[in-house]
C-alpha cells in the first residue's frame, strides 16, 4: 500500500514540477525527498510526511486537506510558517486548476441559543493565558486600525477602539451597549475616555469573568457592567434605551437565517436618533461565502463551527430588512491582514508556551488559522467591514451630520 502510494505521489510530483516552480520540498518517512520546483539551495518550506497515510492528503492538496493533515499529525512542517502558507496556496492553485472553488456548497446553519453557546465556548474559552500570548495589552481580538501603517499592535488596537467610538460620536452620559463584548476593552474605553455608561454582553464564560475583574480593578463598576447574556434575551425594559450600540466581530456568528432578526434587535434596542456600528468579517465571494481551494472548509471544521461569512451586499440587504439604514461602510481588509500577521508572529515567538497551555493539536489549529487568514485577507479572498447605521425611516431617526469628516479627525489622511 505504501509503495503504491509513494509511486503515485512520485508521478504527481513530476507532473506538478512541469507546471509550476514551487519553492517547496516534500520529505517522506523513508528519507526520499521531492522538490516541487527548480530552486537552488534549500527550499523556503518543507512538508514532512511521517507515515504513508499522509500522502493521500497531498494527492488532493486542498487547503482543507493540508490543514487537516497538519492538525491531525499526518504532516509536520519545517521552515517559515508564512513561506509554508504561501507554498501551500500555490500548490493548491496549481494542482487543482481549473477546479478552483471545488464546487459550491451553500451553508445556512441552524443557530439556536444552546448551539451558539457551545460554538463560542469552543473558540473563545480556550484560556485567557493563551490569548494573552499574542493579543495586545487590552486583549482585543478583532481587527486593529493602522492609520499610518507602522503603529505597534497595542497602539493600533487603541486606535481601533477610538475609531469606533469616534464614528459613534460617543458623548458623556450616553448609554452604550456592546454586543459580543469580548474581554471588555471597548466598553471600558467608552466609559473611561468618553464618559459613557457602558454595558457589555458575551456568551463566553472566560471573557465575562476577565472583563468583570478588569472593570473592578479600574474602578469603573459604577459605569461599566458586563453580563453573560445572549443578544436574543435582552429584557423588554432595554428596548429603546441605548444611545449607541456596537457589535464587533459578532455578525459572522449569527448566520444568514438570523441576520435580519439580529439587526432588528439592534434597531429595537436603539433610541430614536441613536447610532449603531456593526463590524464583521465578510466574504468577497458574492455567491455563497466560500474561499478558494477549501480554505473555508478548514475554518468551519476546526476554528469557527457554524460560522458564516457573507458578502457585504448580503449583509447590507439583511440590515435593511432588519430596519437599519447604512450610513457609512468602510473596508478594513488591509488592516486585518496586518493584524493577523502580527498575531501570527507573536504566536510563533511563544510557540512552546502555547503548546504547554493548549496542547499540540489546538496550537496547530491556531497556528494555521492565523497565518492562513493573514494571507486570505492580503489577497482579498475575505474582507472586513465597519457599517455605521441608524434606524431606517428618515427624519429624526438619522441625526448624523451631513458630512463624514468627523470620523477621521485626528487621524492620518
Amino acid at each position: 500500500m505504501s509503495m503504491f502510494g509513494e509511486r503515485r505521489f512520485e508521478r504527481f510530483a513530476d507532473a506538478l514540477k512541469q507546471r509550476a516552480r514551487l519553492p517547496l520540498r516534500v520529505r517522506l518517512w523513508n528519507g526520499r525527498a521531492f522538490d516541487l520546483g527548480d530552486f537552488s539551495g534549500e527550499p523556503r518550506a518543507t512538508i514532512v510526511v511521517p507515515q504513508a497515510r499522509g500522502l493521500r492528503y497531498l494527492l488532493r492538496p486542498t487547503l482543507a486537506n493540508m490543514g487537516a493533515a497538519y492538525v491531525e499529525g499526518y504532516f509536520d512542517i519545517e521552515g517559515s510558517l508564512a513561506d509554508l502558507i504561501d507554498a501551500a496556496w500555490s500548490l493548491s492553485a496549481t494542482a487543482l486548476q481549473p477546479v478552483g472553488r471545488l464546487g459550491r456548497v451553500a451553508r445556512a446553519w441552524m443557530h439556536n441559543r444552546a448551539q451558539d453557546k457551545r460554538d463560542i465556548a469552543y473558540h473563545y474559552d480556550v484560556g485567557n493565558d493563551f490569548y494573552r500570548l499574542w493579543l495586545d495589552e487590552q486583549m482585543v481580538y478583532s481587527c486593529a486600525y493602522f492609520p499610518r501603517g507602522d503603529e505597534s499592535l497595542d497602539a493600533a488596537q487603541i486606535a481601533k477602539l477610538d475609531h469606533i467610538l469616534t464614528k459613534l460620536r460617543m458623548a458623556p452620559g450616553e448609554r452604550f451597549l456592546d454586543i459580543g463584548c469580548g474581554w471588555g476593552a471597548l466598553a471600558i474605553r467608552a466609559a473611561q475616555h468618553y464618559g459613557a455608561i457602558a454595558h457589555g454582553i458575551t456568551l463566553s464564560q472566560e471573557q465575562c469573568a476577565y472583563a468583570r475583574e478588569r472593570v473592578q480593578a479600574l474602578g469603573l463598576a459604577d459605569r461599566v457592567t458586563i453580563e453573560l447574556r445572549d443578544y436574543r434575551d435582552m429584557p423588554d425594559s432595554a428596548i429603546g434605551q441605548y444611545d449607541k450600540i456596537a457589535s464587533i466581530g459578532m455578525f459572522e456568528h449569527v448566520g444568514l437565517r438570523n441576520l435580519a432578526k439580529f439587526f432588528g434587535i439592534v434597531r429595537d434596542l436603539l433610541r430614536d436618533g441613536g447610532v449603531a456600528l456593526l463590524h464583521g468579517i465578510t466574504s468577497t465571494d458574492w455567491q455563497d461565502g466560500e474561499t478558494p481551494f477549501g480554505g473555508g472548509e478548514f475554518i468551519h471544521r476546526y476554528v469557527f463551527p457554524h460560522g458564516e461569512l457573507l458578502h457585504i451586499g448580503t449583509v447590507l440587504r439583511e440590515m435593511q430588512c432588519g430596519g437599519l439604514e447604512a450610513h457609512d461602510v468602510e473596508n478594513l481588509r488591509r488592516h486585518y491582514a496586518r493584524t493577523l500577521s502580527i498575531w501570527s508572529e507573536r504566536l510563533e515567538r511563544n510557540a512552546e508556551t502555547a503548546r504547554a497551555l493548549v496542547g499540540e493539536r489546538r496550537f496547530r489549529i491556531w497556528r494555521v488559522y492565523l497565518a492562513g487568514c493573514a494571507r486570505a485577507f492580503e489577497v482579498d479572498w475575505i474582507a472586513i467591514h465597519q457599517i455605521l447605521a441608524c434606524k431606517a425611516g428618515g427624519g429624526a431617526l438619522n441625526a448624523l451630520p451631513m458630512s463624514r469628516a468627523w470620523q477621521y479627525e485626528g487621524t492620518a489622511a
